[in-house]
């Protein structure tokens, strides 16, 4: 089973690895081993994105040095059953293959399919 927590780049899939969290006060970002639990004001990072990060003129960056691992698997099964969902949701899966609906003829000329309805076009 993969991780629940992926990186919050847009865009990236990757299952995170680090968390980035930002010191205001001291302008630095720090960039350390995965959080146990997410945090609104910390950001999940894929490996890519945790040793590529950088921060703007006047910043600093504070990295966790090794490696990053990724989470061991959860065997919790509310983890689970919320992955399981998710994938599910996922836009970027391919759906399964199958026959589509049956057009239906409606009052009007127009053909309804599933919850949505096709009306004829003018000219």
């Amino acid at each position: 089973m993969r991780s629940v927590r992926k990186c919050s780049r847009t865009g990236c899939l990757e299952p995170a690895v680090a968390t980035l969290t930002y010191a205001y006060s001291d302008s630095t970002a720090v960039v350390g081993p995965l959080a146990t639990a997410s945090e609104p004001h910390s950001y999940d990072l894929c490996e890519a994105h945790a040793l590529s990060l950088t921060a703007p003129k006047g910043w600093e960056v504070v990295r966790h040095e090794g490696e990053f691992s990724a989470p061991e698997p959860s065997s919790d099964e509310l983890t689970a059953l919320a992955e399981a969902v998710r994938e599910a949701g996922r836009s970027d899966r391919r759906a399964p293959a199958s026959d589509p609906q049956p057009e239906e003829p409606q009052p009007g000329g127009g053909v309804r399919r599933g919850h949505l309805r096709v009306l004829p076009g003018r000219a």
